[in-house]
């Protein structure tokens, strides 16, 4: 695919993005043989933010495009979430199966967002560092498919967005996984953890926010941080079927946005 021509057409630098792109998938290539460098930082949380701030930068064009003003903002309307990739499950029935991702990169206005990156940015490198880039990226990945799949359950007929679920699986993951670990640390950490859980819990209920996703990512990250090696790097055959599925979750991640993308101008 020409990814400079196609970014071009969108009005960005498509050289910048031909470049990052190439960048993206050596990333990619090394992740599958386990050897991405970890030592600029949080790569997979920088990315995960990075795509956020895409697609709600996108979101944000395509509602002023459209003649909704720069209200959008703060409140885009419904039509434009489920437009800009909202989990819907009847459209999902329907075989835009893609929603059940990309709906944890679509975000209600500029707080949301706001909201959800400070935290996945305060949250996001801790758990990074502790696991790896790839088992992260499967954490990140499940509790957002956890996280959507309980909503089903719970309303299925209500457009969901936002990452709080999968963020809310991270919290869920600390918590079990630093259970584990023991030790004064790792119980504070754990404590801390489940403090900020239950007072975000309490708050959702407050403002009318999504539970169900926080409830169904939390319990899927603790249920992963239950059974997940301590020390997995440690763990060479348990790390290399990490590797691997961390790959297919990126995969799994950019084909879901691709799909996204295809259907803005197939729709």
């Amino acid at each position: 695919m020409d990814w400079k021509r196609f970014f071009d057409r969108l009005g960005l630098n498509g050289t910048r993005w031909q470049w990052r792109i190439m960048r993206w998938e050596r990333n990619f290539k090394d992740l599958r043989h386990g050897r991405l460098d970890t030592s600029g930082g949080a790569p997979v949380t920088s990315t995960l933010i990075f795509l956020n701030l895409l697609f709600f930068t996108l979101m944000i064009f395509q509602g002023v495009a459209s003649g909704q003003g720069m209200g959008v903002l703060l409140n885009p309307d419904t039509y434009l979430l489920v437009h800009a990739g909202g989990q819907y499950w009847p459209l999902v029935f329907h075989g835009q199966w893609w929603r059940c991702i990309t709906y944890a990169f679509t975000h209600g206005g500029l707080i949301h967002i706001g909201f959800n990156m400070v935290v996945l940015y305060q949250i996001g490198p801790l758990v990074e560092a502790e696991i790896g880039p790839a088992p992260y990226l499967v954490l990140y990945t499940a509790t957002a498919l956890t996280a959507t799949l309980l909503g089903l359950y719970w309303h299925p007929m209500v457009v969901v967005i936002g990452a709080s679920g999968a963020l809310f699986g991270l919290i869920g993951f600390a918590v079990s996984y630093y259970h584990r670990i023991g030790g004064p640390m790792a119980i504070s950490q754990r404590n801390f953890m489940f403090r900020w859980a239950v007072y975000a819990f309490v708050f959702g209920l407050l403002i009318g926010a999504d539970n169900a996703g926080h409830l169904g990512g939390a319990l899927g990250g603790a249920a992963l941080g239950l059974v997940m090696p301590l020390s997995l790097r440690r763990h060479r055959a348990v790390a290399q079927i990490f590797n691997l599925l961390g790959l297919a979750c990126a995969v799994l991640i950019v084909i879901s946005l691709g799909m996204l993308v295809m259907s803005w101008f197939t729709a």
